[in-house]
C-alpha cells in the first residue's frame, strides 16, 4: 500500500511545478487560513506569507499559483476540518491521515472535483460519510479507515467509476452492502484493486451481484463484521483475486464449489464462522502460502491431500475443524511452512513428523487432539506443543516442554 501511495503522490507533485509563477490564488489562500483557524497547532511556516504558493507553507504544493496538493500526514495536527475545503477547487491531493481531527467530514468535499487522492486514514472524523463523496469522478484513490464514522456505506460511491483504492476498514459501519440494480446505484468495483471493509458492523448477506468476471479485485477484506447467508458462488468469477478475507462473520452454508477457481489465491482467512460440509479441494491454489479455516462446522474428515502437497504454504491453521487420522508427515518438511496450528482436532495414532523437517517451521500447534506417541527427530528444535494429547498422560513426557500447558 506504500508504494502504491508514493506512486499516486508522485503523480502530484509531478503537477504541482511552477512554485513562483506569481501570487497564490487569493480563494486558495483564504481557504487555508480557515483551515489553520480551525486546528490548535496548525504547521509552523503556516501564515508566515500571504503566498503559499510563493513562500511555500510546510505540505502545500501549488502549480501555476494553485494549490494542488495538500499533504498533512502524521503531523500531530489537533481540531477539525474546515468546510472551505471546498474552496481549493484545484487540489488533486489531500493526505491528513495520523492526525487527531475529529468532528464530521463536510459534504463540500464532494465539491473538489478535481480530487484524485483522499486520505483521512487514522483521524477521529464521526458521522456518516457523506453521500457528495460520490461526486468525486477523478477519485482513484480513497481511504478512510480508522475512523469511527457510523452510518451506512453511500451507495453513491458506486460512481466512482475511476477508483481502484476502496479502504473503510475499522470504522463503525452498519448496513448492508449496497450494490446497483436497474434504479439505484452502488459498489460496482468494477476498477477496484483493494476493497477493504474489515472491523465494521457490517450485516446482510454477501450479493451474488457484488461479483463479476470483469472485476480487477485482486484483495477483499470483508472479515470481522455481522455478514450472514452463504458465500455467493459469484466469487468464483474474480479470477484476479489473490487476498480473500471472509473471517469473523456468521457466514453459514457449504462453500461453494467455484471458489476452487480461485488459482491466484495467495492468502485465503475463513475462520471463526459458521460455515458446513467438505473442507475446500485447495490443491489447484499452488501460489496460497496463507490458509485459516478455523472455528467452522465442517464435515469430519482426514487431512486433505493439499496439506502435504501446497508448496508456497507458510501458515495452515484449521483450529476446531472436525479432523481426524494420521497428520501427514509431508506437510512439515514444505519448503515454505512455518507455521501449522492443528489443534482442537481428533488426529490421532503416532505423530511421525519425518526426516525432512523445515527448519523454517516455527510451531507446530497440536493441543487437544487424540495423539497417542511421538516420534520426532532432533532435528526439529522450535515449537511443539501437544498439551491435552494422550500422549502426554505418559510419565516419561509429563514433564516435556511439548507437554507444558502454555
Amino acid at each position: 500500500m506504500t508504494l502504491i501511495i508514493a506512486g499516486l503522490l508522485l503523480l502530484s507533485i509531478a503537477t504541482c511545478i511552477g512554485l513562483g509563477s506569481g501570487a497564490s490564488d487569493p480563494n486558495d489562500v483564504a481557504a487555508l487560513r480557515s483551515l489553520m483557524s480551525q486546528l490548535q497547532n496548525p504547521p509552523q511556516t503556516w501564515g508566515k506569507s500571504d503566498d503559499p504558493c510563493g513562500t511555500p507553507w510546510e505540505g502545500v504544493m501549488c502549480s501555476e499559483s494553485r494549490v494542488t496538493m495538500l499533504k498533512l500526514s502524521t503531523m500531530g495536527l489537533k481540531g477539525t476540518l474546515s468546510t472551505d475545503i471546498a474552496q481549493i477547487t484545484q487540489l488533486h491531493s489531500l493526505d491528513l491521515s495520523y492526525n487527531d481531527l475529529s468532528g464530521t467530514l463536510t459534504p463540500n468535499i464532494g465539491n473538489l472535483k478535481q480530487l484524485s487522492v483522499l486520505i483521512l486514514t487514522g483521524c477521529k472524523f464521526s458521522g456518516n460519510i457523506p453521500q457528495e463523496l460520490g461526486n468525486l469522478s477523478q477519485l482513484l484513490f480513497l481511504d478512510l479507515s480508522l475512523n469511527q464514522f457510523t452510518g451506512t456505506i453511500p451507495a453513491s460511491l458506486g460512481g466512482l467509476s475511476n477508483l481502484y483504492w476502496l479502504d473503510l476498514a475499522k470504522n463503525k459501519l452498519t448496513g448492508s452492502l449496497p450494490v446497483s440494480t436497474r434504479d439505484t446505484p452502488g459498489l460496482d468495483l468494477l476498477k477496484v484493486e483493494q476493497c477493504n471493509l474489515q472491523k465494521n458492523q457490517l450485516s446482510g448477506v454477501i450479493p451474488e451481484s457484488l461479483f463479476s468476471s470483469g472485476m480487477k479485485l485482486s484483495r477483499l477484506h470483508l472479515n470481522g463484521n455481522n455478514f450472514t447467508g452463504s458465500i455467493p458462488a459469484s466469487i468464483g468469477l474474480v479470477r484476479s483475486l489473490e487476498i480473500l478475507y471472509l473471517g469473523g462473520n456468521d457466514l453459514s452454508g457449504s462453500l461453494p464449489f467455484s471458489i476452487n477457481n480461485l488459482t491466484n489465491l495467495n492468502e485465503l482467512n475463513l475462520a471463526n464462522n459458521k460455515l458446513t460440509g467438505p473442507l475446500p479441494n485447495l490443491a489447484q491454489m499452488s501460489s496460497l502460502h496463507t490458509v485459516d479455516l478455523s472455528n467452522n462446522s465442517f464435515d469430519a474428515s482426514e487431512a486433505p491431500s493439499w496439506f502435504s502437497t501446497l508448496q508456497s504454504l507458510t501458515t495452515l491453521k484449521i483450529e476446531s475443524g472436525g479432523l481426524y487420522g494420521q497428520i501427514p508427515s509431508q506437510m512439515f518438511g514444505l519448503p515454505a511452512i512455518q507455521q501449522v496450528v492443528l489443534k482442537n482436532n481428533a488426529f490421532n495414532g503416532t505423530l511421525s513428523m519425518g526426516n525432512n523437517i523445515n527448519q523454517g517451521l516455527m510451531v507446530v500447534d497440536l493441543q487437544n487432539n487424540s495423539i497417542s506417541s511421538l516420534k520426532l527427530t532432533a532435528s526439529y528444535k522450535h515449537t511443539l506443543i501437544l498439551f491435552g494429547n494422550p500422549v502426554c498422560n505418559a510419565v516419561r513426557n509429563s514433564n516435556a516442554d511439548f507437554c507444558l500447558e502454555l
